[in-house]
């Protein structure tokens, strides 16, 4: 009787040893319900990026009905996967029909050119506003980390005279060009650099799958680490004035979906934290985000198959 019960008792704590941690529990952030205006019969769904232009212009790069499913297949996504919205949420234009087979990443730059990376066909690619195409870098369907080759590249940045690509769900590094595509050098070791962005002194990678921000000066010298809450993975972010940070988080540390805002300080510390998750397990998968001249935040949501606009409150938007 006594072994059987210290039998149960063993297997009473393993379960617990292995029990799931609650879920966080931060402020639910309403979202813009009627942002933006999707025609109908337009295709739209898992929605994998968002940047905004000079104008206000929100461009958002989605797979129009394609799914991520390893391996990827082969033939272009039919339907348009880039459209352009007007600050207000209008429909302004859409092109990218047959051009790409699991598109990733967005990112205008200063001149309003649009760069996009395709992870299937593992190349980075600058198009005109209008969307003819100027540049590719990288040889489709070959998987290699040196000056003329990606490993699924994830997003770009911009600093002057240099291209930042976050190089990737393979590669392990951060791989600068010329804006005319000239291999300029790589740096940094990252475990899916998913994000890459710039300000007026540092570069930040999202280090998603090791769960960390890190943050380079301009010469790619990292001068801090900074380990995400409960090993919680980081999608993507984007700094903000005074050295503060913003990033969305797609899972927790136990490897649960979802989309939570982080609001960090400039010494590192969060400042606010919001969930703008749809309700249900795994609905949502905060993947990219935008931040507008006006100050409106756009994520996007795989897994929702949305892009969302929102604002931060006014005790946390300073």
């Amino acid at each position: 009787m006594r072994l059987a019960w210290a039998a149960a008792a063993l297997l009473a704590l393993a379960a617990c040893d292995t029990a799931e941690p609650p879920r966080e529990i931060v402020q639910v952030l309403e979202v813009d319900p009627a942002w933006p205006t999707i025609p109908a019969g337009a295709t739209f769904g898992e929605v994998s990026a968002v940047d905004v232009d000079a104008e206000g212009n929100v461009w958002v790069l989605h797979r129009a009905g394609r799914v991520w499913e390893e391996p990827f297949p082969k033939e272009p996504i039919a339907e348009p996967t880039v459209f352009k919205f007007a600050p207000d949420g209008t429909l302004l234009a859409k092109w990218g029909a047959g051009l790409f087979v699991m598109p990733h990443g967005i990112s205008i730059d200063a001149e309003g050119k649009v760069w996009i990376t395709d992870v299937a066909h593992e190349q980075v690619f600058r198009f005109s506003p209008e969307g003819e195409l100027e540049l590719t870098l990288g040889e489709r369907g070959v998987t290699a980390q040196d000056a003329g080759h990606f490993g699924r590249p994830a997003d770009v940045a911009f600093l002057p005279g240099r291209v930042l690509i976050a190089d990737g769900y393979v590669n392990t590094r951060v791989a600068e060009f010329s804006p005319e595509g000239t291999f300029i050098r790589d740096w940094g070791e990252f475990d899916v650099a998913h994000a890459v962005a710039v300000d007026e002194s540092r570069i930040y990678v999202a280090d998603r799958e090791n769960a960390r921000i890190q943050i380079f000066d301009h010469a790619g010298k990292l001068v801090e680490s900074r380990v995400s809450p409960s090993g919680n993975h980081t999608y993507s972010l984007k700094p903000l004035a005074d050295g503060r940070l913003l990033a969305v988080e797609g899972r927790d540390g136990a490897d649960r979906k979802g989309a939570v805002i982080r609001l960090y300080a400039a010494d590192g510390s969060i400042e606010a934290s919001y969930d703008i998750s749809l309700p249900g397990k795994d609905a949502s998968l905060g993947h990219d985000l935008a931040i507008g001249p006006d100050g409106h935040i756009y994520v996007t949501d795989v897994a929702g198959g949305r892009v969302v606009r929102f604002s931060l409150p006014s005790n946390s938007d300073k």
